[in-house]
This record gives structure tokens, sequence and C-alpha cells, in this order.
């Protein structure tokens, strides 16, 4: 059997000073009462008992924040085992162990090593072991004790806000809350009074008041006016130990608005307002503001005015300046200071937003009076309308009055008024105006079919100020007169088969009229009376404006016909009745048997049945080439005429006509004929000039006798008269010369020709003294061997 002995438990005392001030309810400790336990073992079965342990205590506490000159002592750790022989050694473990908290292993006493701040840590768990030093085995089982750090007042409250902000409406009774703060301790609320706080109002007293316990911010004083002060602030004190001396405090502050609720009606600063107003002033003209004072803000600000009553409600009008809560007074129908010159409103300034709460306090909304008085200014000529239609035949005379328009002066002097028309609206001058009456006249014809409205605007002006006008719209409308005839609506490319039947419909004809009859167009048709009945075609009126082109026999034939020309009177209905005569041009033609045309040209009949329709192309390009090589060889045949009669290198125009050309014989019958220019005694002949190519549209033109006119001068002028007047002259400038030499010439004939008509030689001696012009000819001719040479 084996026997375990039982252990005295751990002893545990306070030993330092502060223990005597703890309550002794906070110490904890337990008494251990001998139990048996009886049981039987495995081995033998003998009865276990348990004996008495002593005293234990299982929490020290400790002060936090000792500033003593010695460590703080904490307790003492002792076994029963213990002979006080120094065989047993004490070993603590755990929270702090060996840092915060040092043992003396030979005596078990358990000292502070540093100061403890409760704040960090409240509370220390630890365990602890007695060992034989000898064996090195524990005496007791190990065991686990808490020390308590106490707390003391080292910790002030603190606001969870350094500034609080809060808002409530202005009025509000007494006793509503505003706002809550709240301050918290970090010392032990468990622990004395170092946690208690108490709350309590430094400043803002008597609006505000504070719960001490819970920091609920009331109001104080009943009916506060945001218009008299909006801005409190209130300082909050948090006091621990309950607000007894000593304890520690901390402040905040709390800024309370009042905000506005809708407790002031709108106010005019003035009973009567007045303004004025030109007679001129166009609708919608603002002629002042006025303004009702409410001390309120935002929407319980917002003010409607409206005019209640007044002789001129109908007249004028008011509208709300959103921005500014003004009222804007505007025109809102023309004035007239002949008419009325004052005008009384009655103008009311109303809240839009009232509050209930407060209608007990009177109607939310003010009066006054708005006067305003017109002003008379020098108006422009009023017309009677506000713009004139008159309506005129087209065939009316010139010099008719169509119409007349009214204006007077609206000012009480009553200025005369003379009219005119804007030339700008009728620029063709068509149209005139009386200036004294404004009665309208016509200048020129009318034609309704050109020009069916004539829109002019007419002006009204004062005499004595011609800058006093006004202008007016004139719409003329041009009324029709059945003035035009009737005609075919377009042309028409009628034909009609060669297998065609009697009465068959070949072609549908309408008509078209410029005129524009109030009922509405109604023609007829029927064919001239010459043809009236006609042996190949008739034509049959349908009654909708239209006819009907018939046949009147079996068959036609292009060969003997191809063409039939049929004339058809169109008349309408109006007065006077008007007509036309339209001439449809009928081609015969080829068709199929269902009457679809195939050709209408004569010439297919001439050919062969046999050809085929390329064969027929082959002769179509055949006979275009031919055509085209016949074109170019006449085009440089006439070049080849046109070439000039003499090619010169000093001619520097080339359409210079020169006629020094000796010509080519006597078979030469193109060469020009000089000899009527050199005798002006020759009768001129019809000839055609040589230089332009005669037009057939000009007559042959004789020239007078010239016969008559030796002077050279006079022949030269004469020649270009003629040639300024030749309408057959040609279209650019050109040179033509008169080589007409006079009738004598005392210096006789130079020529060498005739030298074979006379007998022997010549003398020539003559030409030495007719000076050094003729030098040359002399030494060619003088000299005795100038005829050998």
């Amino acid at each position: 059997m084996r026997t375990y002995s039982f252990l005295t438990v751990l002893l545990w005392s306070c030993m330092f000073h502060a223990i005597h001030m703890m309550p002794s309810q906070k110490r904890t400790n337990k008494h251990l009462r001998s139990e048996r336990i009886t049981g039987l073992s495995e081995n033998d079965g003998k009865t276990l008992h348990r004996t008495k342990r002593g005293w234990m205590w299982n929490q020290f506490f400790l002060l936090e924040e000792y500033t003593g000159p010695d460590t703080q002592y904490v307790g003492k750790l002792h076994t029963d085992q213990d002979k006080g022989d120094g065989n047993l050694k004490y070993i603590l473990t755990g929270d702090g162990a060996g840092s915060l908290f040092i043992i003396d292993e030979n005596t078990g006493d358990i000292h502070a090593a540093k100061k403890l701040d409760r704040e960090e840590k409240s509370l220390y768990v630890l365990r602890a072991k007695a060992i034989d030093r000898k064996t090195g085995r524990q005496v007791e089982p190990e065991s686990e004790f808490i020390i308590k750090i106490h707390d003391i007042n080292d910790n002030e409250p603190k606001f969870t806000k350094d500034m609080y902000t809060a808002s409530i409406p202005e009025m509000s009774g007494v006793g509503t809350s505003v706002i809550q703060v709240t301050a918290t301790d970090a010392d032990d609320a468990n622990y004395g009074n170092s946690a208690k706080v108490v709350y309590s109002i430094l400043q803002g007293q008597p609006y505000f008041s504070v719960d001490p316990e819970t920091g609920l911010i009331k109001t104080a004083l009943p009916d506060m006016s945001r218009e008299n002060r909006e801005q409190y602030q209130v300082v909050i004190q948090a006091k621990d130990m309950g607000g007894q001396m000593g304890g520690l405090s901390g402040t905040t502050t709390v800024n309370i608005t009042l905000t506005d609720v809708n407790d002031n009606p709108p106010r005019f600063p003035q009973s009567t307002y007045q303004f004025s107003s030109p007679e001129s002033a166009p609708p919608g003209t603002p002629l002042g503001r006025i303004k009702a004072n409410d001390p309120d803000v935002g929407e319980n600000a917002e003010i409607e005015y409206s005019i209640s009553n007044g002789d001129g409600s109908d007249m004028f009008d008011i509208v709300t300046d959103k921005d500014t809560q003004e009222g804007i007074i505007t025109v809102k129908k023309h004035l007239d200071f002949e008419n009325k010159m004052l005008y009384t409103l009655r103008v009311e300034a109303t809240n839009t937003h009232p509050d209930p709460r407060f209608l007990q306090l009177g109607p939310f909304k003010d009066m006054a009076f708005v006067k305003i008085s017109v002003e008379d200014i020098d108006e422009p000529p009023v017309f009677s309308r506000p713009w004139y239609l008159i309506e005129v035949d087209e065939d009316a005379k010139e010099g008719s009055i169509i119409g007349q328009v009214v204006a007077q002066d609206p000012d009480i002097t009553k200025n005369a008024i003379k009219y005119s028309v804007d030339r700008h609206t009728d620029l063709d001058r068509i149209f005139n105006i009386y200036s004294g009456n404004g009665s309208l006249f016509i200048s020129k014809p009318l034609d309704r079919e050109e020009t069916p409205w004539h829109n002019i605007t007419v002006i009204a002006s004062e005499i004595n100020n011609p800058k006093q006008s006004s202008q007016i719209p004139v719409f003329i409308r041009i009324l029709d007169i059945n003035d035009h005839a009737p005609e075919f609506a377009k042309y028409y490319e009628t034909f009609v088969c060669e297998n065609a039947k009697a009465g068959q419909l070949i072609q549908t004809v309408s008509a078209v009229d410029k005129d524009e009859p109030p009922r509405g167009h109604r023609f007829f048709f029927e064919l001239v009376p010459e043809f009236a009945v006609h042996p190949n075609f008739s034509i049959v009126d349908n009654k909708d404006n239209t006819a009907g082109i018939m046949t009147r026999r079996n068959g036609y034939s292009r060969s003997k016909m191809s063409t039939y020309l049929l004339p058809v009177i169109i008349f309408d209905n109006d007065y006077p009745i008007q007509s036309s005569t339209g001439t449809l041009t009928i081609r015969v033609c080829a068709c199929d048997s269902r009457g679809n045309m195939q050709s209408c040209n004569a010439e297919a009949l001439l050919l062969p049945a046999g050809l085929s329709t390329g064969a027929l192309v082959a002769i179509l390009l055949c006979i275009i080439i031919l055509l085209v090589l016949v074109v170019l060889f006449t085009a440089l045949k006439r070049q080849r005429k046109k070439e000039p009669l003499i090619i010169s290198k000093d001619d520097v125009r080339d359409n210079i006509v020169t006629y020094n050309d000796e010509g080519g014989g006597e078979e030469d019958t193109q060469a020009f004929d000089i000899g009527t220019l050199r005798n002006p005694e020759a009768r001129e002949e019809s000839k055609m000039r040589r230089d332009v190519i005669p037009e057939t549209i000009f007559q042959i033109r004789r020239t007078a006798p010239l016969w008559e006119n030796i002077d050279v001068q006079d022949f030269i002028h004469r020649r270009l008269k003629e040639n300024d007047l030749d309408p057959a002259a040609p279209p650019y400038d050109s040179l033509a010369t008169y080589a007409y030499e006079g009738n004598d010439s005392i210096a006789n004939s130079l020529s060498s020709l005739e030298s074979l008509t006379t007998e022997g030689n010549q003398d020539y001696d003559y030409l030495s003294d007719w000076g050094p012009r003729f030098k040359k000819l002399a030494d060619m001719y003088g000299g005795e061997d100038s005829d050998r040479d």
C-alpha cells in the first residue's frame, strides 16, 4: 500500500502597507475542510484520507503607480514542507515573472521590481513551485495565483470629441434635447470612484442645461429666436470621483446653431410706391421693384407677389425675382396716355411656405399700394387695321383707284399725316398713293398670270415730324380676267397604223389655260369649220377637258400620204370666250398585229423586203463614210482657195489684201482686174469682192460712177466711205489699197516696155536735173553706154 502524504498548501500573506486600506470583503480566502474519501484501491482496497491543507490566498492586490523608495512587497510563498533548513527552493513563473515580479527563492518573498500601470495591464497570472534542492523534485504540486493591480485616480475624463456641433430649431420649448456628449475615464470603474464621471455646464447658461449623469444637453429658455441670436457656444465639464473635491476633469465645446422656422411674416417697409412709364413701353417692360422684408431665411423667406386689386390690374403684372425675393412690376398691355394717365395697384406679398405652428401669430402676408403714372410721348400714326387686303381686276385701267388706307395721330395734337409707298416693296412702281388721303391707284397695267399677288408696304408719317412714322402691309390680289386662250397641254406625237380600223382611238388630247376661273376650267374641242367633216379623222369631246382623235376609215398608206395635219379648235367657258387652234401632226406608221409602232419612215418602203437589220446597218455606215469623205474633200479645196494672193515676208498681218498680182495670162479669169482702179472713168460693174464670202441676206450693192472724180484725194475718201458702210465687209481689220495714179504725169512713163515702138535711143539726160533722189536712175539711163550696158 502506497501512502501519499498531503502537503500543506501554499500560504499567502500580504505584508505591504496598503493591505490594511483594503476592505475585508475584497480579500479572497478559502477554508479547506477535511474531507474523507472512501474507496477501494486497485491493490489492496484500503481507505484513502485527505488531510487538512491549511489557509491559501489565490489573489493578491497591488497598487499601481507606486513611487516609494523601495520595491513594493507583494506577498510570501511558503509550504509546510519548509523546515527552515534551506533545503527547499521557491520558483515563480508566469506573467512578468523575473522582470516585473521577483521572488526570493529561499524565503519565498515576492516583490514588484517596477512601477505598474493598471491601464496597461490590470492583472497578472503567476505559478509557484517548491523544489527540493537535493533531489530536484517538487515537494508540492504547482499552484496558480493572481496579482491584481489596484486602481488609483490617475486619468482624467476625456470626451469622445474635442468639439461638438449641433443645431436646434428656433422657438423650441424648454427641455428640448440638443445633443448628448460622452466622456470616458481610463480608471477602474469597479474600484472606487475614480471612473465615476459627473457632467456640468461651465458656459452656455441660462440658455442650455446638461444632465449630470448622461451628458444630454437641453434647452433651458423658451422661444429662443434665431433672428435675435443664431449661434451659441456651450462648454461642458466632465469630472471623476463623482464630482467630489480632488477629482480630475476634462472639458469640451459644443457649438449650437438655431435653425430658422417661418415665424415671421413679410412686411413692406412703406405703404405706397410710385413709378412712371412712357406710354410707348412695350409689354414686358419692367417699371420698378418693390420688396417686403422677411427676417427668416431660406424657403421660409420666399415671397410671392400678386396684384390683388386696383384699376390697373389688367394693364400691369408683377413677378417675383427668386434670387432677391423682389417683386418686379412690368407692363402687361399697351398704355395710352390719352386714355388714362394714372393707375393704382394693390400689391400683396405672401409667404409661400407658412408654418402651421405660428399661424396664430397672424396672417403671413402684407399689402402695399403702387401708383403708376403714364408719360405722354409723340407717337407715330396708327392705322385703322393691322393689314389691308385689296382685290382688283387684272384689266383695271391705269390711274384707277383700287382702295384706301387710313391712319391717324393718336396724340392729342392730332398732327396731319401723309402717305407714301415703300418702293423697296414695289420696285416696278406699279402702284402709287395719294399722300393726302391714302388712296391707292394703279400706275402700270396688271397681269395676273405674271404676278397674281402684290405685297406692298404703305408708310404713314407725321408732316411736322417725319421721324414719327409707321408701316402697314397691303396685300393686293389680282383677280383673273379671261384673257388667255386654252391650248394643248403638250406637244403630241400622234401616229396611225396603216392597218387601223375605222372608229379606232389614236390619241387623247387635253388642254391648259393660264387663266383661273372661279368655277374651274371647262374646255371644248372641235375641228375647224373647213375640216368639220374630215374624211380621215374625227374628234370626240369627252366632256372632262379631254378629247379623243378617232379614225374614220379602214387602212392608211404611207406611200400615198405619210403625214396628216389635223387642226383642232379649243374653247373655254369663261366670259369672254377664248379659243385657239392647235394642229396635230399625225404620221402613218407600220404596226404589228397588236398595234405597236414599228416604222414611220417612207424611205423604208423602197428597201428590198429581204434585207436584214445587219445589211441595213452596213448600208448606213457606208453612206456615212462617203459623206465624211465628201465633207473633208470640200473643206480641203476651200482651204486652198483661201490662200492669200501674195505671200510676203514683210507682211505683218495675215489679213492684208494685196493687189499686185500680175495674173496668169489671158486664160486666167480669176485674177484681180486692176484697170478699174487705174482708170476712174471706167464704169464699175456689179462684181463681188473676192476677199469676203458674199452673204445671201445682203443684196448686191452697186457703187456710184466715179468718172467725174478726177481728184485723187476725193477718190480715196469715197472709197473709204464705201468700205466703212459696206455691210458685206469682213469682220476684221483689213488693208485696202487703191493704185490710182491720176490722169497725167509730167514725167511721162519711165517704163521700157514701149521702147520697141520708138525709133532710136531715148534721151534720159533730164533725169540728172531731178535731184539726188533720181541719181540712181540717172546713172543707169543717163550715160552714153547705158543702153549697151
